[in-house]
């Protein structure tokens, strides 16, 4: 329903009133100040790209570090902003001069900034300064924009344009550049590069692309309100200007949009698929400490490493595989890498065992295992019988030249304990044969079960002496 005809004009000038009260046009000696600040920091000089290159090494090592201290170093130290607010005004004014400048100076500053994030990236790959098992998580933060950067960036390019007009609040262009973050995405371009991560490096490039034109836009918009337009721009030119810009702004929520659902739907499977590898793992007293999925065509792929109180057999990972693709519907394979570890609760102190014995035994120990027999591995050898009953042993004082022992799960795997020169250990059942050694399995003092060489372990022999009751 329209309004009536003489009310129209009415509010239309009400409107305009409050616009104007709340957004008061700046001076003209203010619009020129402006403009010269942003020609002067537009200008693809000396200064600007040294800042760049800098601002470049700060941003990727702290990137590499995974240190989000330095990369908001990085941020402070960028100059990329000013090009980006100088394109908006010099697309509101019709200044081609302005336009060209800032043009010229971010995309060289761009280009410089990958190029110096992938030499370095690089050259960690052949001189590791920086140990990289994967991706640190401050890179991968940046490979995922959304609609809430594109709003981020719009509230920040607001506020940058105007800290930048108005010289009493021009203290908070430090925080506007940290929160829009142009130096990192670039940076994180030229990690995936040097890396062959091209979803990377296309992520990150994005959302550099999403923060520039949306601060260009909102700087575009401030500069209107506050009266940079002259009036022989401020009709068409402006608004044709201000639309071409809303355009391109509207257009990058496509990509962002297309690109949040496919990340929040992917997040939403991997954790279903924590939480059925959670429950079917638990069913065998297991402990999921780490897990991978991968999606190779309809087959999922995980390895999962668990914590558990006793050796799972080949059966029961065949089950726990059988397991999870009947509750995911899906082709499952997996990979368990198992880490045995003993309960021990303070709440809860051992049972103690009285043995009553005949005589009284004293442990003497000796240097060199008794009764031992050295193994050459051959195609006709068989690896020597497990011990019938469990023995005592001690690790020489004198053994690995008094340096501590590896006690590990298995034979060539993972180290689950440290073993002292001196400590006694128990001498289970089990014995292996490995790289030409003989393994005993074994159980310390701290009740943790793994396996030594059988040359590191020298028996406890023990001798009895008889014991005199008095007489009655």
């Amino acid at each position: 329903m329209s309004l009536p005809e003489p009310v129209q004009p009415s509010l239309r000038s009400m409107i305009r009133h409050i616009v104007r009260k709340a957004v008061k046009p700046v001076t003209l000696e203010r619009r020129a100040e402006v403009q010269v600040q942003l020609r002067d920091s537009c200008t693809p000089d000396f200064a600007f790209f040294l800042l760049v290159l800098l601002s470049a090494v700060i941003a990727t090592l702290g990137l590499l570090t995974n240190s989000a201290a330095v990369i908001i170093g990085a941020m402070l130290v960028a100059p990329l902003m000013s090009p980006i607010i100088g394109i908006g005004l010099a697309s509101l004014i019709g200044d081609a001069r302005l336009f060209s400048d800032s043009s010229v100076a971010l995309a060289r500053g761009a280009l410089l900034a990958i190029l110096m994030a992938a030499l370095l990236a690089w050259g960690n790959r052949y001189l590791p300064f920086v140990t990289l098992q994967e991706l640190p998580a401050e890179v991968l933060s940046r490979t995922h924009p959304s609609p809430i950067d594109l709003t981020i960036a719009l509230a920040g390019g607001l506020a940058a344009a105007f800290a930048l007009a108005m010289p009493s609040i021009s203290a908070a262009l430090p925080g506007v550049a940290i929160a829009t973050a142009l130096m990192p995405p670039l940076c994180t371009v030229g990690i995936g590069i040097a890396m062959g991560r091209w979803d990377v490096a296309g992520g990150a490039l994005l959302l550099f692309l999403t923060n520039a034109v949306t601060i260009a836009f909102s700087g575009m918009l401030v500069f209107f309100a506050l009266g940079f337009a002259p009036k022989r721009v401020a009709g068409k030119r402006a608004t044709r200007a201000l639309a071409v810009s809303a355009v391109f702004t509207l257009m990058l929520l496509v990509p962002l949009s297309i690109l949040s659902a496919r990340f929040f739907r992917n997040a939403t499977e991997n954790r279903q698929i924590n939480i059925v590898v959670q429950e079917e793992v638990a069913h065998f007293e297991a402990e999921l400490t780490d897990l991978n999925p991968i999606q190779e065509g309809e087959t999922l792929h995980l390895t999962a490493t668990l914590r558990v109180s006793r050796q799972l057999r080949y059966e029961d990972v065949v089950e726990l595989q059988q397991n999870i693709a009947l509750r995911l519907q899906r082709p499952v394979s997996i990979v368990v890498n198992q880490v045995v570890a003993a309960r021990l609760d303070p709440l809860i102190p051992p049972t103690l065992t009285v043995t009553p014995t005949a005589a009284t035994f004293t442990p003497t120990t000796t240097s060199t295992p008794t009764a031992t027999v050295t193994y050459t591995p051959s195609p006709t050898s068989v690896p020597p019988t497990a011990t019938a009953t469990p023995q005592l042993a001690q690790i020489p004082r004198n053994s690995n030249n008094g340096r501590t022992l590896d006690l590990v799960q298995e034979p060539g795997g993972p180290v689950v304990g440290q073993i002292r020169p001196g400590d006694f250990v128990t001498v289970l059942y089990g014995s292996k044969v490995y790289e030409g050694l003989v393994w005993w399995e074994i159980m310390d003092a701290e009740g943790r079960i793994g396996w030594l060489p059988q040359i590191q372990l020298a028996v406890v022999t023990y001798t009895p002496t008889a014991t005199t009751s008095p007489g009655p």
